[in-house]
């Protein structure tokens, strides 16, 4: 399902840009930085401020890429892997086989990253620390790439989409989940809970008001769906398709690298 809200015209797409960041060298460094100090909280404001949504989301995301994943040979990676939740959500339709290929976790913060490790220990993944703008990974080696609550961070969307795209192999897919700003009643709503109380009470539990400030600001700047597809097809991928999830307030996107 696709929404069809416009997107504000003072809204740019292309990158996050925390207060302070006047480029996009220095905006990659505020928001790495940002997450290696409320890593040691991330999970758990991670579940008390969606109310345990994410948990579904995650579910539900990897479900969708079943048929890939239950490939052995197939190379999964999660990008802005975080602490490693949505890395954990693709394993389970994993087959046991001892061939199979890992499934490669990427991030480049640091203490995001040592936390996910942690997870990651008894399984076939490989923790990687990396800018998603310049993965260390030849073309068309990868399967499928995702990325939950991640790609809105980075310092350059065209860029990241550019990347995923040459990290590809033909036929390959991605699935981006993000927040969406919604519109209507349950914008209203969300607004008031996202701009005010998530502000607030994740500033009060990490010890970091700025980066739970940073958050909505991060979704508002992030494009709506109808320009997120136009940018994904003009990074050359076809089917380009948003699932909304939660009357809107975050979905999945969709696409596929071109066979030909």
């Amino acid at each position: 399902m696709i929404t069809h809200h416009t997107q504000p015209e003072h809204q740019s797409s292309t990158g996050a840009r925390p207060i302070g960041a006047a480029d996009e060298s220095t905006a990659a460094t505020a928001v790495q930085q940002m997450f290696d100090t409320i890593a040691p909280k991330y999970d758990l404001l991670n579940h008390v401020l969606s109310v345990g949504l994410d948990r579904w989301w995650w579910s539900r995301a990897a479900r969708v890429f079943r048929p890939v994943l239950e490939r052995p040979e197939a190379v999964a990676l999660d990008l802005c892997c975080g602490t490693g939740d949505m890395t954990l959500a693709l394993l389970k339709h994993r087959p046991i086989n001892a061939n199979e290929a890992p499934i490669l976790a990427v991030d480049f913060s640091h203490q995001m990253l040592s936390r996910g490790a942690e997870k990651f220990a008894p399984h076939n993944i490989i923790p990687i620390e990396a800018d998603a703008l310049h993965l260390p990974l030849p073309d068309n080696s990868v399967d499928l790439v995702t990325s939950a609550f991640g790609f809105r961070n980075l310092a350059n969307y065209e860029e990241g989409l550019t990347e995923l795209h040459r990290i590809l192999r033909p036929g390959g897919q991605i699935g981006i989940l993000d927040c969406n700003q919604p519109g209507g009643l349950v914008g209203a709503l969300y607004n008031l809970y996202f701009k005010t109380i998530l502000p607030k009470l994740g500033g009060l539990i990490s010890g970091n008001a700025r980066a739970y400030s940073y958050l909505p600001a991060s979704v508002e700047r992030f494009p709506r769906p109808p320009r997120m597809l136009q940018l994904i097809a003009n990074a050359g991928f076809t089917n380009g398709a948003w699932t909304s999830y939660t009357f809107g307030t975050a979905g999945l996107y969709r696409a596929t690298k071109s066979s030909l």
